[in-house]
């Protein structure tokens, strides 16, 4: 491995909302306690340095010395068709790629583009919780196709359930998410396959938010919808703000085939320009960025596993499996028996470290934990011992 994730970059005083938005995380009510001691494992981006290629990308755009309005340039598109060519065998139309400033305002416009108020939109709880919000903030109606969850710790999808809210006459959208937040589960292709003949069937239209698809295990394989749906009624979100820690720099490419739908989505968004250093980054990571990636993924893997030793040994009654795609480990309390403020409490404000409350993803998740592990192992490992801790008296 070429590239040494075990080392520790101070991210405070760097803007960083994990690590200096402790007011603002207090008022969004995720925690009671946030202090200089506060481990944050609660947000989806990583505490990793990306690409040498990316730095050398973003110091050659700074030292420019101007930052105007900007264009996508034919490389931009290009680094997009190779990259999900060869990552996916995905062969996209560059005419069929839009930008946008983020997936969750991807989805939004989304909803207002292709639904009209009160219409239902289906969507798998446990779920991203931006995904409710918005869907009720636009004033659409939630419809939970809840996935079904086993004694191995198994999520599945109840197809009778999806196939009677997909008929319903006010059901226009149907948001998916694969890889699945929080679950981790990459749908398998006749999954995938039984979804879209469904939504066809129905005149449903699928809004794919991939934007894990690059972070999957080492044995898994990730199929995009793109090659299984009908183009014609599918629009697709890519990013690179997850596959490399890239948040802060706003990229989302949505991949919408039919004309007319690419017409109505970017009519109700609006133009679009990206900064000029979003530009450069995408550029980079796309065409340089592969084996950073690779070497990512295996280091992931290897704090997958120490996570899940560490829990089966320390802290038996929690069931947690190692997810086939994200970041993501969702962590199943309920064996302890006590309430989730609870487990809260130990985790939040005794044991100081931040994750996210399963609650937060629909009352599927009530009893569980989300903890994003892209971060040194040695911090992984001190949340870890901090946590079980705090659960000694209950083992």
């Amino acid at each position: 491995m070429l590239n040494n994730f075990d080392e520790v970059v101070n991210r405070r005083n760097t803007y960083s909302v994990k690590w200096d938005g402790g007011k603002l995380i207090k008022e969004m009510g995720l925690t009671e306690r946030y202090d200089e001691e506060t481990i944050p494992l609660f947000t989806a981006d990583m505490d990793l340095p990306v690409p040498q290629a990316l730095v050398d990308a973003l110091h050659k755009t700074v030292e420019n010395r101007i930052y105007g309005y900007s264009i996508f340039p034919d490389e931009y598109y290009k680094a997009i068709q190779h990259w999900f060519k060869k990552r996916h065998d995905w062969d996209i139309d560059k005419e069929h790629i839009v930008y946008s400033p983020g997936t969750v305002h991807a989805i939004n416009m989304a909803i207002r583009a292709y639904t009209e108020p009160n219409d239902g939109i289906i969507i798998q709880r446990p779920a991203y919780p931006p995904f409710t919000t918005a869907i009720e903030g636009n004033g659409r109606t939630v419809l939970n196709n809840a996935l079904l969850y086993d004694e191995q710790s198994y999520y599945t999808i109840d197809f009778a359930d999806f196939e009677e809210k997909a008929s319903q006459d006010s059901t226009k959208m149907f948001i998916l998410c694969n890889p699945h937040n929080p679950t981790g589960r990459i749908f398998r292709e006749d999954e995938l396959k039984r979804l879209a003949e469904i939504c066809k069937k129905h005149q449903v239209l699928i809004v794919a938010d991939e934007i894990h698809g690059d972070l999957i295990r080492k044995n898994e394989k990730f199929i995009p919808m793109a090659k299984i749906a009908d183009n014609e009624m599918l629009i697709t979100c890519t990013a690179i703000n997850k596959t490399f820690n890239v948040a802060g720099l706003h990229c989302t490419n949505m991949v919408i085939p039919n004309l007319k739908l690419r017409k109505q989505f970017i009519k109700t968004m609006g133009h679009q320009m990206a900064s000029p250093f979003t530009i450069s980054a995408l550029i980079a990571v796309y065409n340089d960025g592969e084996e950073w990636l690779e070497d990512l993924k295996t280091y992931i893997d290897g704090t997958m596993e120490m996570v899940k030793e560490f829990i089966d040994k320390k802290m038996p009654k929690v069931k947690v499996v190692i997810p086939e795609g994200t970041y993501i480990m969702w962590m199943d309390f309920s064996a302890y028996n006590i309430t989730p403020e609870e487990v809260h409490d130990r985790i939040y404000n005794r044991a100081n470290v931040l994750l996210e409350d399963g609650s937060m993803f629909g009352e599927e998740g009530t009893a569980f934990q989300r903890i994003c592990i892209p971060s040194p192992r040695s911090l992984i490992q001190t949340a870890l011992d901090r946590i079980a801790k705090e659960f000694e008296d209950l083992q």
